[in-house]
């Protein structure tokens, strides 16, 4: 893991004096472990981790204001200048329009400001510190910071509404530490704290006027082609040197064996648009794309393509096909790695500790064997379906904005996968109600819903967009918590809905936002649980400047069948590639819940005695034999929501970790300074006072 941390105190000299740090509770001085000092006291910042040197970069105007971008950011210490005197006078969009993933950190006086990004997989976090406020990249060290336990409320809502942002707020599992929302800053200054947006609003009452299709592609392409392309002009990385040989392996095993990555830039190329448009844009695009001279293949200019084919699961020999059809391009270096019963989902329990739990815990181990024969850059596709899909409650946005006309095709659509006549009234009643349902009424619904424990599950296609055309819905592990916990998320819901009024945007908006944040969220844990040592994951569908001009694409162009495909193909002729294989962009048949599916029935015995005696009990949020009895079911084969189960089994997971844990991210930190210090104590009354 890498972050950054620091803090503002209410007064100069308050955090400490010397060197940078802060006093603890017996004098000693408070510092992160393993960490450098990017500057020092009254508001000190570090950047913890392995950083290589050109991820952290700091830009001086003079002691009292400076700058710090932490990633990969494609602006020029000139511009990283220009942005820092702008930030002076307040404006703070400058700062997120260069292209890469990173973080920026402004000091300006007694003012500093750091920027979260618009997707929500570079979060900020804060908590009240010592009379002021730290800050941090991660939610841990801010939780050993303060002692901080863990908080139950957000833990029912992981569980019972991880799709609703209203269920979720700002909170994290760390009681009192507190999260940043996508799209805006954390503001400080001297101790005092301001959470501001970066981004104009919509308005509700007129609709924005729609871009142009073809503009709008085009600057899509723009944004995806700078990403990429700011990539492969960073320095190139070289991991730790091989230590030595290893009888009967040669060097690729051994850095396999290792779990040191191959040097260079590399890419999925699992069949699908998204990450074959990358792998192409990243060996097309002049410069040095492939590997280094002298390391691996020793071709100088091919991109290393990893494809994971899975022989514990048939059904995507169609993706593989188009995979090696893509990879017959000479720039590029193709690597199918196979998997069996050893990379299903579930059957690697063990993994490191992450910031926060994540559904994809239990995918840790199928993704780490695949990055394991990645380059030391890496690609990722990660992130295009939420950016470029349409959400179904979209159709609701286009009846809003009086164009009934664009529903006609993904309609048909439809209905033609459910072979009813009756889908096209279906689809257009439930969009019609959801644009006349008002942000209020449609928490209340939900609210009432836990409540009532109405869990009914839709059934094929139709069914899921029908059931995706409301503002919130329970999340799919909400069955199996107890009343009181769901009860509580209710009460959270009911008071949410109080707050909100009347107004908010548009709900097919509303929800692609919200899948998109909870998407980078489980991204942010994937990586760390799947981390390979000198590997780094990019994801430039993610990239602040990529959101933006998929946000830009007209709403009628996103809902019509195949849009991804069709957008992606467009960029790739934009950027001179144009001989695709046949069926490129088409939709997998293949399931990933078939793998879901058989790595629980072959986990089974392990997953028993996960839940014999599991802290979900204790916290109060399941019974042990309602998930006991579940796991089974699905074992047996029962049509149970596999994606509920890979939340409870991952938060679960998740919470092992935390308990298990040795030491605490500081240095002269007393033993009782760390996140959950008592551990959790058995949690029966969900609703009692002080919960």
């Amino acid at each position: 893991m890498r972050w950054l941390v620091g803090w503002s105190s209410t007064a100069a000299g308050v955090a400490g004096t010397g060197s940078a740090g802060a006093t603890g509770y017996d004098g000693e001085t408070l510092q992160p472990v393993g960490s450098q000092l990017l500057w020092g006291d009254p508001d000190p910042l570090w950047a913890v981790g392995d950083w290589r040197p050109d991820e952290v970069r700091v830009v001086h105007a003079d002691p009292q204001n400076r700058i710090a971008v932490l990633g990969i950011c494609g602006a020029s210490d000139e511009e990283l200048r220009r942005g820092l005197f702008t930030a002076r006078g307040g404006a703070l969009r400058h700062l997120t329009t260069w292209p890469g993933s990173y973080t920026a950190v402004v000091q300006a006086g007694r003012r500093i400001t750091v920027c979260g990004d618009l997707a929500g997989a570079r979060p900020v976090f804060h908590t009240p510190w010592a009379g002021g406020t730290a800050y941090a990249t991660a939610a841990l060290p801010l939780a050993d910071l303060v002692e901080a336990n863990l908080d139950f409320t957000h833990l029912a809502a992981l569980l019972a509404a991880p799709d609703v942002p209203a269920a979720l707020r700002d909170t994290t599992p760390y009681d009192g530490v507190r999260r940043i929302p996508p799209g805006h800053a954390l503001v400080l200054r001297a101790g005092a704290r301001e959470i501001a947006g970066y981004e104009p609003v919509a308005s509700l009452a007129v609709a924005a006027p729609p871009a142009e299709p073809g503009r709008a592609v085009d600057a899509v392409r723009d944004a995806l082609v700078e990403a990429v392309r700011t990539r492969l002009s960073a320095p190139r990385h070289v991991p730790d040197l091989d230590p030595g040989p290893v009888p009967g392996m040669g060097p690729a095993e051994r850095r396999a064996a290792r779990g040191m990555p191959v040097p260079g830039i590399g890419a999925d190329l699992s069949g699908g648009p998204a990450s074959g448009t990358l792998a192409l844009l990243a060996a097309g695009l002049p410069g040095r794309p492939g590997t280094l001279l002298g390391h691996g293949t020793g071709a100088g200019e091919r991109l290393l393509a990893v494809t994971f084919n899975d022989l514990a699961v048939p059904g995507r020999e169609a993706e593989l096909e188009r995979a090696g059809a893509l990879a017959a391009n000479p720039r590029l270096h193709h690597v199918v790695v196979t998997g069996g019963e050893e990379t299903l989902p579930y059957a690697d329990l063990d993994g490191p500790l992450t910031d926060e739990p994540g559904p994809s815990l239990v995918l840790a181990g199928r993704h780490r064997a695949r990055l394991a024969a990645g380059s030391a850059d890496h690609f990722t596709g990660h992130g295009a379906r939420q950016v470029l899909d349409a959400h179904p409650a979209r159709l609701a946005d286009l009846l809003m904005d009086r164009q009934r006309r664009h529903l006609v095709r993904p309609v048909a659509a439809l209905a033609r996968a459910d072979g009813s006549v009756m889908v096209p009234a279906r689809v257009y009643g439930a969009a019609r109600r959801l644009a006349r349902t008002p942000y209020r009424a449609g928490l209340e619904v939900l609210a009432e819903r836990l409540m009532r424990r109405r869990f009914d599950e839709p059934k094929g296609a139709v069914g899921a967009s029908l059931a995706a055309l409301t503002w919130a819905r329970p999340g799919p592990a909400a069955r199996w918590l107890t009343g009181e916990a769901l009860a509580e998320v209710s009460v959270l819901l009911g008071m949410e809905a109080d707050r909100s009024g009347s107004g908010a945007q548009r709900p097919g908006d509303y929800r692609a936002r919200a899948a998109l944040a909870r998407h980078a969220a489980d991204l942010r844990v994937l990586e760390q649980a799947a981390e390979i040592r000198s590997q780094r994951l990019h994801a430039p569908f993610l990239d602040n400047q990529v959101v933006r001009a998929c946000r830009d694409l007209p709403e009628a162009l996103r809902v019509q069948p195949g849009a991804r495909a069709a957008i992606l193909r467009t960029v790739l002729e934009g950027a001179g590639v144009t001989d695709l294989p046949p069926g490129w962009g088409a939709p997998s048949h293949a399931s990933s819940a078939a793998a879901a599916r058989a790595g629980l029935r072959v986990a089974a015995d392990p997953l028993m005695d996960l839940f014999a005696t599991p802290l979900l009990a204790d916290a109060g949020l399941v019974e042990a034999r309602v998930i006991r009895k579940a796991l089974r079911a699905t074992a047996a084969g029962e049509p149970l929501p596999l994606d509920g189960l890979a939340d409870l089994v991952s938060l679960e997971l998740w919470l092992r970790r935390l308990l298990s844990r040795r030491g605490t991210c500081w240095t002269g930190t007393p033993s009782r300074a760390r996140a959950v210090p008592s551990g959790i104590q058995p949690r029966r009354g969900a609703l009692a006072p002080g919960a």
